[in-house]
């Protein structure tokens, strides 16, 4: 049952009081149960009864707000909007509505609180429904068709290869695995891609390093330290012989031009990085992916494109590089060829979207990177627009903020990286010490530390609106009392051990309307709230509405807990507060999933 939808029927009906109105019967818990949304045209009416002119309770819906404060009510109608037409005071308005919606099952009480009507809800009526509904769909609760299995195709990670898995590419990885998720949930089907960077001159640096001073035993021994310590090499002796860097040109030439044996090492390279990349993967929440078709796989594809552009009169001359002039539009122009007649990276762009939207026939196709791209997909969306192509318009850029952890700027060429897996081992490490301190006789606290350690990384980036900044700090992040992955985790643990000292306790048919007090109340309302929750996060490409709402609920439940015995209780009671817990248990363990963290069911 909606509630917020029999609110706005509500309110619909006072303001056709000549018309019938389900949702002013009464009629106890069945009724409510069965209760319909009514379905109202406007009506042209004449005096007090009729407000002059009726809302629908469509219209009337999207204006119902939720207080700030739960002593103002459940929901809020502000009566402003119905002023001009109806010429009377906000305050009068509501005054008159709320004097004509009486009580029924659902709603309590109605209060006409200035301009605002005011509803207060049946508690028992709202919790009995609500949790009932949790209870009942388990792990689906929350998971939606309306999707329709239509295909969202989402670029994100895209790792350099033959280079270590570094912080730099976590957020993008954290925010897509997410969003994968999350839009399976909701009905859609997620299409990863990781848009691997395989192409370019670093190869031709890392083949004429290996030529020089590698070996292949040190490279099938140390893998991907063996090529970063090549690629370091490489630009430190670059530096005194500039030369180098001809030499590198030369083997990526080779490649370009189909060298079998230099692209036998290209091959050997990429091979060893994605092993690296898939063991980092598997750590961060079984990230997954269904193409892995990086930018070497678009090489062919690329001149079709200027091809095109040149055929629809889009491509000019600038100091003898083709561009596509977008002054019109407020933009520097969007370069597509170099004045030497390479691509770049505009061009490789809009060829991978004209081949996916080919392939995939994509709904939306997301493209999650840093925000110092903003430009660059601004301009090749415009272009893809200029080309005549209607799925311009489905192409969405989700930038995010710069992440940090204190230390000095980061260089590849120089080996200083933040490499991933050094990070996440030290997350571990940290939690290991501390399940030592506290739990030392925790079952399995090898793979507890690493559900938690790793759990507080993602939960430290995912917690914040993507587009800031994020710093970690490893104090705060690993904090089991602050508004953190582990204390999430640790609450999830802690319904897991109340349902398990009930053990033999049938509180499988909870009657749930014994729920009345303020904390079990606002538990049902965050838990309510979920289903939303997931559809907001999918709409704004944004994980942390999830993040910040499974916090939500846990803070709720741990004050429920402690302020409220449950195995103590009389059994009505206690089986209600155990049915409510278990509900808790399922929407935050449902949470943590679609952000690609684990729930532990002990810590």
């Amino acid at each position: 049952m909606n509630f917020k939808n029999y609110v706005a029927a509500a309110i619909a009906a006072a303001a056709n009081l000549d018309s019938a109105s389900t949702a002013k019967k009464g009629g106890g818990e069945a009724g409510f149960c069965a209760a319909k949304t009514t379905e109202r045209t406007a009506k042209k009416g004449g005096g007090e009864a009729g407000f002059c002119a009726a809302k629908t309770t469509e219209e009337i819906y999207p204006a119902i707000e939720i207080p700030p404060d739960s002593r103002l009510g459940d929901f809020a109608f502000p009566c402003f909007r119905l002023a001009k037409e109806l010429k009377k005071a906000p305050p009068v308005i509501a005054a008159e509505l709320a004097s004509a919606i009486p009580q029924s099952d659902v709603i309590a009480e109605v209060r006409a609180t200035g301009p605002y009507l005011n509803f207060f809800l049946n508690r028992a009526c709202y919790n009995a429904v609500i949790l009932g509904k949790v209870r009942d769909e388990g792990g689906d609760y929350g998971r939606s068709d309306m999707g329709g299995g239509r295909l969202v195709a989402i670029d994100y990670s895209a790792p350099n290869v033959a280079k270590p898995f570094h912080i730099g590419h976590m957020r993008s990885t954290n925010i897509g695995a997410a969003l994968y998720k999350i839009y399976n949930h909701l009905g859609y089907k997620s299409y990863g891609i990781n848009f691997l960077g395989d192409w370019g001159t670093q190869f031709g640096k890392i083949i004429t390093a290996y030529k020089l001073w590698g070996n292949e035993d040190d490279v099938n021994r140390d893998g991907m330290e063996a090529l970063l310590a090549l690629y370091v090499k490489f630009h430190a002796e670059a530096k005194e012989n500039p030369t180098l860097n001809d030499e590198a040109r030369n083997w990526f030439l080779k490649m370009e031009q189909g060298d079998e044996s230099v692209l036998a090492l290209w091959k050997w390279f990429l091979d060893i990085s994605m092993a690296n990349y898939e063991v980092i993967y598997a750590r961060l929440g079984n990230v997954v992916f269904d193409s892995y078709k990086g930018e070497s796989f678009y090489n062919d594809k690329m001149r079709p494109i200027v091809d095109e552009l040149m055929q629809k009169g889009l491509l000019t001359e600038s100091d003898g590089a083709r561009i596509v002039d977008l002054e019109p539009y407020k933009m520097p122009p969007c370069l597509i060829l170099r004045s030497d007649g390479g691509t770049l990276y505009p061009t490789r762009d809009i060829a991978s979207a004209k081949y996916r939207k080919q392939e995939y026939d994509f709904v939306k196709a997301i493209y999650i990177t840093g925000q110092e791209q903003i430009l660059h997909f601004a301009q090749w969306f415009k272009v893809v627009e200029l080309m005549g192509y209607e799925w311009a318009n489905d192409l969405v850029h989700v930038p995010f903020g710069l992440l940090s952890f204190g230390e000095d700027r980061l260089s590849t060429r120089e080996g200083k990286v933040l490499r991933m897996s050094d990070l996440l081992d030290r997350a571990v490490n940290k939690i290991s010490e501390i399940i030592e301190l506290k739990n030392p006789a925790l079952p399995n606290k090898e793979l507890v530390a690493e559900q938690v350690g790793i759990g507080a990384v993602k939960f430290a980036d995912l917690y914040n609106n993507r587009i800031k900044d994020v710093e970690f700090n490893w104090d705060r992040m690993l904090n089991f009392d602050g508004e953190t992955g582990p204390y999430v985790q640790y609450t999830h643990a802690r319904c897991s051990s109340v349902i398990a000292k009930a053990a033999g306790f049938d509180f499988s048919q909870a009657d749930f309307s014994h729920l009345t007090n303020d904390d079990e109340f606002a538990l049902a309302k965050a838990l309510a709230a979920y289903p939303d929750k997931i559809i907001e996060a999918a709409d704004k490409y944004e994980p942390y509405i999830i993040a910040r709402h499974i916090m939500q609920v846990a803070q709720a439940y741990n004050k429920f807990y402690h302020d409220n015995p449950i195995l103590r209780a009389d059994d009505n009671i206690k089986s209600a507060r155990l049915g409510l817990t278990e509900c808790v248990m399922t929407v935050i363990a449902s949470g943590l999933t679609l952000l690609g963290i684990a729930a532990p069911a002990e810590m």
